[in-house]
């Protein structure tokens, strides 16, 4: 594993030597996986087409997908190249049909995708599932290029087994924008809060999300994983779309965020992941969520937009200390109302 050098405040996720033979140990593996009665929670190291095969069929309430897109890319060490079109859908064909098996039959599935891969996405979608919507979200990360626009944007598929019987929560995706025109009436309001701290409205998501952030170095969820998708990303996946104690399925796990989400909001998980590496980053992410259960971007149940988090953690500190004045007034009452008792000795 090789180690680099990094500045005294970046926050991206390694492994000290002491932690990997640990981390090892609580991989599920070729070596022990038909041993392993129950795959909930647990992160599955090694080939996603062979590995597979011991997910039950009917698994999952929500598979989310992150395949390797068709462009050539190096997951440290493993190479994936770059093909034609048909090869690409050729490349989809091996593999998506026996993950839909895995999905319940009121299940939903989401995959990711770009401007390249995204219509062979949405072939391989259309024989096995009936597609809902594509979202599609704003990437803001990379310098552009010389000769070409540059790729700012992502899909995400939503698809389903039966079009008439799947979950969908829109109540539990929120979102909070700062209102910049603000409209009264009779001087009050009209749908949007006024506060101290700015006004703000909530409102409900479309299929066109601008309030991502990549995963960058200040962020503790960061890894070195080329194509890490953010944690509240897939909240919004899994919140919109699953129940609490409900199973996320996520056959190209990587740096395990599909699993670590999951496990934040409640849900059971359960991931593939090819790279040794990356599944101990997973393992590693998942033991840090035991104690640390945020979601930056997501706060009292909704998701903010961005260039907001110091206005979030200065809410919760406010909130908090709130919540210490209330339970110390009531602990004060509860003292003075058991002076007042009289005592049956008196």
């Amino acid at each position: 594993m090789e180690k680099k050098e990094r500045a005294g405040n970046n926050r991206t996720l390694t492994l000290k030597p002491e932690e990997i033979e640990p981390l090892k140990a609580k991989l599920i593996t070729a070596s022990n996986i038909e041993s392993t009665k129950d795959l909930i929670n647990k992160t599955i190291n090694g080939d996603m087409l062979e590995m597979i095969k011991y997910i039950p069929d009917e698994f999952a309430d929500l598979i989310i997908i992150d395949p390797p897109y068709n462009l050539t890319k190096n997951f440290n060490g493993m190479k994936f190249n770059s093909r034609s079109d048909n090869s690409y859908d050729e490349y989809l064909a091996t593999w998506f049909p026996e993950v839909c098996k895995k999905l319940k039959p009121n299940g939903t599935l989401y995959m990711c995708g770009d401007w390249k891969c995204t219509s062979s996405l949405q072939r391989a979608i259309e024989k096995e599932l009936t597609i809902i919507n594509r979202i599609t979200w704003q990437r803001e990360k990379g310098r552009g290029a010389k000769s070409n626009w540059k790729n700012g944007m992502e899909d995400i598929w939503f698809a389903v087994k039966n079009p008439n019987d799947y979950y969908f929560d829109v109540e539990a995706v929120m979102m909070k924008r700062r209102v910049l025109a603000p409209y009264k009436v009779d001087g009050k309001p009209k749908d949007w809060d006024e506060g101290e701290d700015g006004n703000f409205r909530l409102t409900y998501p479309s299929n066109f999300w601008d309030d991502i952030s990549i995963p960058f170095w200040s962020m503790p969820e960061n890894t070195d994983h080329p194509t890490q998708k953010s944690e509240k990303l897939y909240a919004k996946l899994v919140l919109a779309s699953s129940k609490e104690g409900d199973v996320v399925f996520d056959p190209f796990l990587g740096s395990g965020t599909a699993s670590v989400v999951a496990k934040k909001l409640n849900r059971k998980y359960c991931g593939i992941e090819l790279n040794e590496e990356y599944s101990m980053w997973a393992e590693k992410r998942l033991e840090m969520a035991d104690t640390d259960k945020t979601i930056q971007g997501y706060a009292d149940g909704v998701f903010w937009e961005r260039n907001t988090l110091s206005l979030q953690q200065k809410l919760a500190k406010k909130s908090s200390v709130e919540e210490v004045s209330k339970s110390a007034s009531k602990s004060c009452k509860i003292s003075s109302d058991e002076d007042s008792i009289p005592s049956l000795f008196d």
